[in-house]
């Protein structure tokens, strides 16, 4: 049984520290994408609500995380791949530095 509150014994999802649902998503879909929903959730063993939200939640953060992928003009772009085409030279200390001895130990 779960810990003593309020109104009783709480159950065991209120002492597990998950998050608060207090928020609601309304959406009206067609009878063929709510087949194909239930039919998905229900592969994976899931609730429509449990199958619904993750799936959103992971669809959501691809587009934030696209929209904040570095965006160059094409200018520029062509500027940095010239710049990646020429030659190396050397840099001043840059050969001895990458040939000393390491100061961390395995």
């Amino acid at each position: 049984m779960g810990e003593v509150g309020v109104y009783g014994y709480l159950p065991y999802t209120v002492l597990m520290g998950s998050p608060i649902k207090d928020e609601r998503i309304e959406i009206r879909v067609t009878a063929g994408q709510k087949a194909s929903i239930r039919a998905a959730a229900a592969i994976e063993g899931r609730t429509v609500t449990d199958f619904s939200v993750s799936a959103l939640t992971e669809y959501a953060a691809a587009v934030v995380q696209r929209d904040r992928e570095l965006r160059v003009d094409a200018e520029s772009l062509e500027i940095f791949f010239e710049t990646l085409d020429r030659p190396a030279r050397s840099l001043r200390g840059l050969r001895e530095l990458l040939t000393r001895d390491t100061i961390f130990v395995d």
